[in-house]
């Protein structure tokens, strides 16, 4: 186990199919119309409430974030999924400060200010 020092954070999202994406549009305006008592005449209202629901649900499905180590003048990224992370949010570790990581395969495993680790997939090493 080393002390390498935390860089940076990003985050990146992806899209559905849009055939996908139409598709559960149409099943979510259905649940919508049904919901709602069956009420007639508001197809173009059920359907733009159901593209709102169904786009933050793809965005936060497919939401990746990545933490950014270096050790022994390497670095590595390692994504992880928010919703998998036991509560971790960006900005816990200080750009620049030192932090254990334990390495295993193609996954890396940061210690955080609170004891717990941050399990990470390995997407990339630079150097």
């Amino acid at each position: 186990m080393g002390t390498p020092s935390y860089s940076d954070s990003a985050s990146v999202a992806s899209s559905p199919l849009a055939g996908d994406l139409h598709d559960a549009v149409r099943r979510r305006a259905e649940e919508i119309y049904i919901r709602s008592g069956r009420v007639e005449g508001r197809d173009a209202e059920n359907w733009r409430q159901a593209e709102i629901e169904i786009r933050r649900e793809a965005e936060r499905s497919t939401r990746r974030s990545a933490v950014v180590v270096k050790v022994n003048g390497v670095q590595y990224v390692g994504e992880y999924r928010p919703e998998r992370s036991e509560g971790y949010l960006p900005g816990e570790f200080r750009p620049g400060a030192p932090v254990a990581v334990r390495l295993d395969g193609n996954k890396m495993f940061v210690k955080r200010p609170n004891g717990k680790e941050l399990e990470t997939t390995v997407v990339q090493k630079i150097g």
